[in-house]
């Protein structure tokens, strides 16, 4: 079986969505659809097909966040030594062609983000990354291309999710 490294802010924002799927979204759903089936005509009831639709939709999202919490494996960050790049490591970079600084943080699968700067520990980048240091160049061959990039930094930030 995969084990799913994460932190314990992706494991509990996966373990609250998963609760407010089956304490509130997935109640309403069903009382959604005993009523709308009780409005007759099954073949031509949208509300019927709509609330049905989305019933399976949640029972999908529940089953599959139940699937990556069987697999999770809390991991503790800060407990890691950041003077080279590990899970959790924000890292400051410079794209040696364009000088563009970048920053990101190395996280679990369900937290990664692009857009807020988290990937996960199991990009392409990320894992060419990994075990690198202040000062070092890296080589990069990315879906886009082969970059390289300048290691600025390396250090242990809290990871916050919104």
């Amino acid at each position: 079986m995969d084990k799913e490294p994460m932190t314990l802010a992706g494991y509990n924002k996966i373990t609250g969505d998963l609760d407010f799927l089956k304490k509130s979204e997935r109640p309403e759903t069903v009382i959604a659809l005993e009523e709308a089936r009780q409005l007759g005509d099954l073949k031509e009831n949208a509300e019927y097909h709509s609330a049905k639709d989305k019933l399976k939709l949640i029972d999908f999202q529940i089953a599959e966040l139940n699937a990556v919490i069987s697999k999770a494996v809390i991991i503790d960050p800060s407990t890691l030594p950041h003077n080279k790049v590990s899970f959790g490591s924000t890292v400051s970079l410079v794209d040696s062609n364009t000088d563009e600084e970048l920053t990101y943080m190395i996280v679990g699968g369900v937290e990664s983000n692009a857009e807020k700067g988290m990937i996960s520990f199991n990009s392409p980048l990320a894992k060419q990354l990994m075990g690198k240091e202040e000062g070092d160049e890296v080589k990069a061959t990315l879906p886009g291309g082969v970059r390289t990039f300048e290691v600025l930094g390396v250090c242990y930030k809290e990871i916050i999710l919104q």
